[in-house]
Parts: C-alpha cells; sequence; structure tokens
C-alpha cells in the first residue's frame, strides 16, 4: 500500500518537473512511511501545517520538537529544505512504529518526546533524532517488535 503512495508522489513530482527521487534521508522507509505519505503537499514536500495539525502542536512546539529554529518552520522555504524534511520525515516514522502500541498519535508524540529509553542511557526518542541517531532508535524498536528486549 505504502509503495503505490510512493508512487503516484514520484509521478506528481515528474509531472511537475520536480525530480521523482527524494534523497534517501527524507525518504520515508520501510514501517512507519504510510503516516509519512499522508502528509505530502502538492509539490511533493511534507507539509509542517499538516504535521502540526494532526499532532496538536503549535508551529514552535513543533520546531522544537525537530530541533530547529521556529523560523524554520514559519517560512516555506526553509520548512521545504532538505535538513528539515528529513528530520520530520524521521520524527514521523519513529511515531507511526509505536502509534499502536501507545495508543495513538498524540501518545506516541508524547513517547518519542518524553519517555526515556534504557538502551540509550535514558535518552527520549527525540533527543536521538536531534542528533542524527534516528536509524538506531528505529534498530531498537525493530528489536523490541521482534521480541527483544528493551
Amino acid at each position: 500500500m505504502a509503495d503505490s503512495g510512493a508512487k503516484a508522489v514520484a509521478r506528481r513530482r515528474t509531472v511537475t518537473g520536480i525530480p521523482a527521487v527524494r534523497p534517501a534521508a527524507s525518504r520515508p522507509a520501510g514501517r512507519g512511511g504510510a503516516l509519512v505519505l499522508g502528509f505530502f503537499d502538492a509539490d511533493g514536500d511534507i507539509s509542517v501545517d499538516r504535521v502540526a495539525d494532526r499532532l496538536g502542536l503549535s508551529k514552535a512546539q513543533l520546531a522544537e520538537t525537530l530541533g530547529v529554529a521556529p523560523e524554520t518552520v514559519d517560512r516555506a522555504v526553509r520548512a521545504k529544505a532538505r535538513r528539515t524534511q528529513a528530520r520530520v520525515t524521521e520524527m514521523l516514522e519513529i511515531i507511526a512504529r509505536v502509534a499502536a502500541w501507545a495508543g495513538g498519535e498524540r501518545q506516541a508524540l508524547a513517547w518519542y518526546r518524553g519517555e526515556p529509553i534504557p538502551a540509550f542511557g535514558g535518552r527520549t526518542a527525540e533527543s536521538l533524532v536531534k542528533d542524527g541517531k534516528a536509524g538506531a532508535v528505529r534498530d531498537y524498536l525493530d528489536h523490541v517488535a521482534t521480541g527483544g528486549f528493551a
């Protein structure tokens, strides 16, 4: 199902003249990609406005969660920058992975922002993503999902 959505985004990006291939860092991958696909705008970028609305955050709160300056999510050019798009994609992928057992997307966001992860010395998923360790968090979640110890 996520593949058809990704293909639709690729087709839309080709038609609009924007390259159809997203940078690997900002491409929805694996589990969690379906949630990410729901936030694409007509240009093929993630709409930070949609993310903030759906998660019940102000733009300032979203910027804080992403670890970027508030101006980054307020200005369209900065919100569409590769770094911002990658960071919001990583956040959404992780939230999507834990939403089922957390009780929903907003509860998953609360976990993402505030629950210390013992395997990472008590750091939260949010602090790890801000430090560029989203892959480690995804690997950890995969390990727990397959029956591994937290």
